[in-house]
């Protein structure tokens, strides 16, 4: 039988209100591979961007919906608050940090958060990320970075890191990652808690904050929309639905979306996906060409025409 637990962090959705925009800033500035240009399966006037590693190695993509009409996000509590992304080291950090001086990339300087070296920064549209250090980390193993981009292949990301989450029902939220989604908590602090799932470290790990006094978060771009944990195949998946539905928990059902399987439930405020490593994103397109065109998934290929003539284009040709 398949292992159903879950393998690690497997990507992190936000919401931008320029995907062109949000395109020069991944690849440009950040160094990750744009390695899918598709559409929202849900909305399909709409795009859906996937940054990962050179591969697109599941564990490394950010990805991004696409929604120039929907207004601002504002912050707040019962939210996820900040995704990471790693870098092999504090000379990575480094490197960052003086690239994002050179390119006015908002930042909070090096830190040091529970032991390990960050770089805390924002896109223009508010979004909250940080680059996490793995100097000494051990776990989940992280991907491969992109061969051909602009940053130096020992600087550059090469995976997600601790994804964090900010709830106003702290012990609640807890109890619910400890028992229903099998992750162990390796530190409690005063409102804070680190979780771990898989083999653990920056790969597998969910920063989970207290906070009760800021006013609930509000969706919309510059937020976050969903994260997404890893499962071997669907054989696990479909445990996870079986799971679901035994201890009462609503759920999407299955869905396919050929990259991967995905099921959703909803934790309080927080939307959590668990998702399929395959098939991948190397299945549809050359290795060299990855993202430079618009890939449709074979159930809307036949409305490809139609796709095109509605959606905005935007130029990814390397």
């Amino acid at each position: 039988m398949t292992n159903p637990q879950l393998l690690g962090i497997h990507h992190v959705t936000a919401m931008t209100d320029d995907a062109e925009r949000n395109y020069k800033f991944f690849t440009e500035v950040l160094g990750m591979r744009l390695v899918k240009k598709t559409v929202n399966q849900d909305d399909i006037y709409t795009y859906h961007t996937f940054f990962a590693d050179d591969e697109g190695s599941p564990g490394t993509d950010m990805t991004f919906f696409d929604f120039p009409n929907s207004p601002k996000g504002t912050p707040g509590t019962n939210s996820i608050t900040r995704p990471a992304f790693r870098v092999p080291n504090d000379a990575a950090l480094a490197y960052y940090e003086q690239r994002f001086d050179e390119y006015n990339v908002k930042h909070e300087g090096i830190q040091t958060l529970f032991g390990t070296k960050v770089l805390p920064f924002e896109e223009v549209d508010g979004q909250s990320y940080q680059l996490i250090s793995d100097e000494h980390n051990a776990g989940v193993a992280p991907g491969k970075p992109w061969k051909n981009g602009p940053v130096p292949m020992d600087k550059a990301i090469y995976g997600l890191g601790p994804i964090e989450i900010t709830v106003s029902y702290f012990e609640d939220f807890m109890k619910m990652l400890e028992e229903v989604f099998g992750m162990k908590t390796i530190l409690t602090e005063d409102n804070v808690a680190i979780l771990e799932i898989g083999e653990g470290g920056n790969g597998g790990q969910v920063i989970l904050r207290k906070d009760t006094e800021s006013p609930e978060s509000r969706q919309g771009y510059g937020e976050v929309h969903h994260v997404s944990f890893r499962l071997k195949d669907h054989e696990a998946i479909k445990q996870w639905q079986e799971k679901y539905q035994a201890l009462g928990i609503g759920n999407s059902g299955l869905v396919d979306r050929f990259y991967f399987e995905a099921l959703y439930a909803r934790i309080g405020h927080i939307l959590i996906e668990v998702s399929t490593d395959g098939p991948g994103f190397m299945g549809d397109e050359p290795y060299e060409t990855l993202g430079e065109n618009l890939a449709l998934p074979p159930f809307l290929e036949e409305q490809r025409a139609y796709i095109e003539s509605e959606i905005r284009p935007f130029d990814t040709r390397r």
